[in-house]
């Protein structure tokens, strides 16, 4: 079953005023790439991608935390063997079937990230983002620049970074119906996120001046911050910073 947003004043949410359910949607059938319907008069698509699959199994599964994780449980297994008198050959013995687990573990993670990054499109269009998100379940996150009220870009290596959208008070997305594609550590108050995305900085220059010509307002000043300096400039030159977290855009 495919849940897909509507045009409707309701989009921000997968359930619900404006939204409707079909079933048997795949994406190849999709009537635009990422999109559950086709584009209305006067709305084009400025930008489509996805998530880096290996960045976002480091950043939003932990791979890496994880195998550190594993590794020192391994390293304390084998400090237990050896000190109860054993050999390095019983240690090693003691390792073959946690080591197993230990990788098929990290194996289906990486997996889960893959099928994750594959299976999601991001778009932006002239009007406003949406999510194509979901493995198994597939919803479609319809949200109008007009219901967006700041987003944040957190760069990391290679370009690859986080593109953050904080909506307003009455438009709420439950976290796990987000998850992965929610900003860290925002529970309470979820904010749908373009995860790990490449060329981050110029998304985020993209969304914030397609934003900026739809609403009409203006743009906030923000602070940005670098390795080696900190200066404040506006919103526009803060999305090519490749450190912080500024505000791109503010009503």
């Amino acid at each position: 079953m495919k849940a897909t947003t509507a045009n409707g004043p309701q989009s921000g949410h997968p359930q619900g005023h404006g939204h409707r359910h079909t079933a048997g949607h795949e994406h190849e059938f999709e009537p635009v790439h990422g999109l559950p319907e086709l584009l209305p008069e006067g709305e084009h698509i400025l930008w489509q991608g996805a998530p880096d699959w290996r960045t976002l199994a480091l950043r939003a599964f932990h791979l890496r935390k994880i195998a550190l994780y594993f590794g020192a449980l391994l390293v304390l297994q084998v400090a237990v063997v050896l000190g109860e008198g054993g050999s390095m050959g019983a240690a090693a013995a003691a390792l073959v079937w946690p080591a197993a687990l230990a990788l098929l573990a990290l194996a289906a993670l990486g997996l889960l990230a893959y099928l994750s990054a594959r299976t999601t499109a991001y778009t932006i269009t002239n009007k406003r983002v949406v999510m194509r998100v979901g493995i198994v379940l597939t919803l479609a996150f319809n949200l109008p620049y007009s219901r967006v009220q700041a987003a944040s870009l957190q760069a990391g290596r290679k370009g690859h970074g986080d593109i953050a959208l904080a909506l307003g008070h009455t438009d709420h997305i439950a976290w796990l119906n987000l998850w992965p594609h929610a900003r860290p550590w925002h529970v309470a108050r979820p904010q749908p996120t373009l995860r790990c995305v490449p060329e981050a900085a110029a998304v985020a220059q993209l969304l914030s001046n397609s934003w900026a010509a739809a609403t009409g307002r203006s743009l906030a000043s923000v602070a940005n911050h670098t390795a080696t300096h900190a200066s404040t400039t506006h919103a526009p030159a803060a999305a090519n910073s490749l450190a912080a977290q500024p505000a791109l855009l503010s009503h």
